[in-house]
């Protein structure tokens, strides 16, 4: 493969205590801590009221970030292709589908299955933005962050247009945190863009065969959600590097057996 470079015009987060990226830069940085006054659910202003009320977490989450981070690029949410990666989607509702299924089958709600599929968010947010490009809902188990990443770079690469890129997970719930755990909601995204000169992080990326990375450690206050699951883990890792503002180096993995090898630039945000 060869060299893919993008350039990142704007991010969004959210964490409880870390409800946008300025916190969690500082955060990332060692200047502060979680703000216990921080808002418990995402607001996803991008979405009508009325969906807002019965959207899922996972919606909420993944528009909340993706709002923030095209407000910061000053881009124009239905001016961009998106991509949107989660490592399993809406838990809880993926908990109560087995559940209702197993004891009432016939008391399926309608509304429940509309929302559990696994591209429910960008449906969403491309219809609450009057989005008409091009959305994928990507998913690589403990590598979904990657392969995210990826796909949203490539796609940047081939169109020569900027790219909404969406990461999220949700806390899981019943008999599946047993197999999926995760103990609360974590979201970020980016708007990516063709390499230009505006000043802006750089990141060039390149894929390789391999299994084995490191990342470097985060601080305390945010071992518990990196611990949580690979997508919290490898999100913040990224994160993490560019709220240094200094140019490094990371690895994630993209796939099983394949590495995304990249060098960050730096900028002042």
């Amino acid at each position: 493969m060869s060299e893919l470079r993008v350039h990142i015009e704007g991010i969004g987060a959210w964490l409880r205590g870390a409800p946008d990226w300025n916190t969690l830069r500082a955060l990332l940085r060692g200047e502060t801590d979680l703000r216990e006054d921080a808002p418990s659910k995402p607001a996803a202003a991008a979405l009508p009221q009325a969906e807002r009320r019965r959207a899922p977490e996972a919606v909420l989450l993944a528009a909340e970030v993706a709002g923030q981070a095209c407000r910061q690029a000053n881009r124009e949410p239905s001016s961009m292709p998106c991509v949107f990666a989660s490592t399993h989607g809406e838990l809880s509702i993926t908990d109560y589908m087995c559940a209702i299924l197993a004891t009432a089958p016939r008391e399926l709600s309608p509304t429940k299955f509309h929302n559990s599929v696994h591209n429910a968010p960008a449906g969403y947010w491309t219809i609450a933005t009057h989005c008409e490009h091009a959305s994928n809902a990507v998913t690589g188990w403990h590598a979904s962050f990657g392969a995210g990443l990826l796909e949203a770079a490539t796609l940047v690469n081939a169109e020569q247009t900027p790219v909404l890129f969406a990461a999220y997970d949700t806390a899981s719930s019943g008999p599946l945190a047993e197999m999926t755990r995760t103990t609360q909601p974590f979201g970020a995204a980016f708007v990516l863009a063709p390499a230009n000169d505006s000043g802006t992080p750089s990141i060039a990326l390149r894929l390789r065969s391999g299994s084995t990375f490191d990342l470097l450690p985060l601080p305390p206050s945010l071992g518990a959600p990196a611990a949580d699951n690979p997508l919290n883990a490898h999100a913040l890792a990224f994160l993490h590097v560019l709220a240094q503002d200094s140019p490094a180096r990371l690895t994630l993995p993209a796939a099983s057996g394949l590495l995304l090898d990249m060098e960050v630039g730096s900028a002042n945000r």
